[in-house]
């Protein structure tokens, strides 16, 4: 199944310790699809945002437990985190 450039990238993840990465490093947090490759990541953040990417580091996230008024608990959907590293002088504009 191939990925479409546009669904590769669902959102920016705007958090205390990505705005610290930012600062500090030039790297980005996205929530990436749960089938994206590192490759597959690059290319789409490459032509959306009109930067180069360095490099590109992923992590699974597990989905928390939920549980609501009985025994039976369930869970939120597991997802992908992407942190990606922009070459020196590029940014993205979030604004």
């Amino acid at each position: 199944m191939s990925i479409n450039l546009y669904s590769t990238i669902d959102t920016i993840l705007l958090t205390e310790k990505g705005s610290l990465l930012q600062e500090l490093n030039n790297d980005y947090v996205f929530k990436v699809h749960k089938k994206a490759n590192k490759r597959q990541i690059r290319e789409a953040i490459e032509k959306v945002f009109d930067v180069k990417v360095e490099n590109v580091r992923t992590m699974n996230c597990l989905g928390k437990k939920k549980r609501k008024r009985r025994a039976d608990a369930g869970r939120t959907a597991h997802w992908k985190k992407a942190y990606v590293r922009l070459k020196e002088g590029d940014s993205i504009d979030l604004v």
